[in-house]
C-alpha cells in the first residue's frame, strides 16, 4: 500500500491501524493527518486528529507525546466556540497529565471538562469524565471524594444504561449509612 498523500487517507490509516490495536502507526498517521489540514488551512480538524494521536500514545504508555499532541487544542476549540471538542480535549489533556503523575492538574482539567459538558447537557461524556475523576481520587486513596463524584456523574445521566443503573444502586448503600 501506498503511504497516505491526502488528510482523508491519513485519517483512514489512523481509524485502520487504531482498530487494529497498532496505536503507534495510528499515532503517526493522526500526525500526518494534522500535519496535511494544517497546511490545508484547517485548523479545527488538525486539532481533533491531534487529540486522535493522544488517545493513541495513551494507549501505549506515552503520556508525554500525548501531552505534546493535544497541548493547545482545547484553546483552538474554545476559539471556534466548539465547547464539546473543547471539552473532550481537556479530558484528554487531563488523561495525559494523569499518565505524567501530574494528578492535581489532571484533576483540574477533569472538573473543567465536566462542567463543560454538563453546561452542554452532554450527561454520557460526562459521566465518563467523572468516572475518570472517580478512579484518580480512588488511586489516591480518596474514597469518600471518589464515591461523591460517581454519584455527581452518574446523578444527571437522563438515559442511563443498564450497567450505569446498577452502580447509581449500588453507590447509594455507602450513602444510607453515613451520619446526617
Amino acid at each position: 500500500m501506498n503511504a497516505p498523500q491526502t488528510p482523508r487517507e491519513w485519517i483512514a490509516a489512523g481509524k485502520k491501524a487504531y482498530a487494529a490495536g497498532d496505536y503507534a502507526a495510528a499515532a503517526e498517521a493522526y500526525a500526518g493527518a494534522a500535519e496535511a489540514l494544517r497546511e490545508g488551512g484547517q485548523d479545527l480538524d488538525a486539532a481533533e486528529m491531534e487529540n486522535n494521536r493522544a488517545v493513541s500514545l495513551l494507549q501505549i504508555n506515552r503520556a508525554e507525546g500525548a501531552r505534546e499532541a493535544v497541548r493547545g487544542t482545547a484553546e483552538i476549540f474554545a476559539a471556534a466556540g466548539d465547547l464539546k471538542r473543547q471539552a473532550i480535549a481537556l479530558a484528554n489533556t487531563a488523561a495525559a497529565e494523569e499518565g505524567l503523575g501530574e494528578k492535581e492538574r489532571a484533576l483540574e482539567l477533569y472538573r473543567r471538562s465536566a462542567d463543560l459538558l454538563a453546561e452542554l447537557g452532554e450527561d454520557q461524556l460526562r459521566a465518563e469524565v467523572m468516572k475518570s475523576i472517580s478512579s484518580l481520587q480512588l488511586r489516591d486513596r480518596d474514597a469518600l471524594g471518589a464515591l461523591f463524584s460517581m454519584r455527581r456523574g452518574l446523578a444527571e445521566v437522563e438515559n442511563p444504561t443498564l450497567v450505569q443503573r446498577l452502580l447509581k444502586r449500588l453507590l447509594e448503600l455507602p450513602a444510607k449509612f453515613l451520619p446526617r
